[in-house]
């Protein structure tokens, strides 16, 4: 893959986390190969760090590093070699935004799992955000803030190969267990989930194994998965992120949602983009069909994460989860 190809492939996902077009532009013109993808978006980010350091306001230095998170995640999706200080960055960049902006926000660990707690302390219910396969706490930032809102709390994790734990944890199909140590540390009686990509899977394999769930949403999330099918890169970057090929292979067969869908029985919402078609990867139309109470939202022209789309798609998934876990049949 040349540069400029990655650059396209990647335009709406950055652009959708956040980042300015205009810079994200200007940045990925200067790569003369896509192993100048992470070391440029690195700089980036360090850039905003500065900016950071010499604002004149706590608001604008907490801007600055929120945006420093961003390009540090960005540079964490270079196709073969990756920084592992990346992942660290976008991490620290965001813990010191959220403690210059928000000083209620509380850092919660626990067994395979990171992340931060954000909103009122007596929010009638907790959000957790379900990152995917290469995707981590920092990406979507917008969807935690339509959420806030709301007011709800929300609890934007990264789990085991996730984030800033991708270098010292494998990815684990089984995440049901990694959200019920989540929602034991949280404390509270009342969670929602959002499974974005991969995470799509985690959450509906969550909802329907874990009692706790009152409100569930997928965006681009998979039903099904088909090793032989995958583009290579796909396959690369599970193996990376599962530990070997032969992980990568064991884990796909479990990404099969036919036998799960029907025990889900709080309210779902599916989002697809009709523009986002991968090989080997099933989208979600099946998830919403077998699901007891399911309702799909197919959006045309979205591709995947539907970074294309927003409007289209995300307030009307935060009014889902709203409604679901605040309203009278909750």
């Amino acid at each position: 893959m040349k540069a400029h190809d990655l650059a396209a492939a990647q335009w709406t996902r950055a652009t959708g986390a956040g980042v300015d077009p205009h810079e994200y532009r200007r940045v990925t013109a200067g790569l003369t190969s896509v192993d100048d993808w992470g070391p440029s978006f690195v700089r980036t980010a360090h850039a905003y760090l500065t900016r950071a350091d010499q604002a004149g306001s706590s608001l604008s230095a907490g801007e600055h590093l929120l945006m420093a998170a961003r390009w540090f995640h960005l540079a964490t999706l270079a196709p073969r070699a990756q920084d592992p200080r990346a992942a660290a960055g976008a991490d620290h960049a965001l813990s010191r935004a959220l403690t210059v902006l928000e000083p209620g926000a509380r850092r919660v660990s626990g067994d395979g799992f990171t992340g931060w707690l954000r909103g009122p302390s007596d929010a009638p219910a907790t959000v957790v955000l379900v990152p995917g396969l290469d995707s981590a706490k920092e990406e979507f930032l917008d969807l935690a803030a339509a959420l806030l809102a709301r007011g709800l709390a929300v609890f934007a994790m990264d789990g085991p190969g996730q984030g800033v734990l991708a270098g010292t944890t494998t990815l684990q199909p089984d995440y049901e267990q990694v959200v019920g140590r989540v929602i034991d540390a949280l404390g509270v009686a009342c969670i929602g989930l959002v499974g974005l990509s991969l995470g799509g899977y985690f959450a509906a394999r969550t909802a329907a194994l874990e009692p706790r769930v009152s409100a569930v949403a997928t965006v681009s999330g998979p039903f099904r998965l088909d090793w032989e099918e995958l583009p290579a890169p796909v396959r690369d970057m599970m193996a990376r992120r599962t530990g070997s090929a032969e992980a990568a292979r064991d884990f796909v067969r479990h990404v099969d949602l036919a036998a799960l869908a029907p025990r889900i029985t709080a309210p779902l919402l599916v989002v697809d983009g009709e523009e986002d078609v991968i090989p080997g990867v099933t989208n979600g139309e099946p998830l919403a069909r077998l699901a007891p109470h399911g309702s799909y939202l197919s959006v045309p022209h979205g591709d995947h994460l539907l970074g294309n789309a927003r409007t289209d798609w995300l307030p009307h998934l935060a009014d889902h989860i709203t409604r679901a876990l605040t309203g009278p049949r909750a």
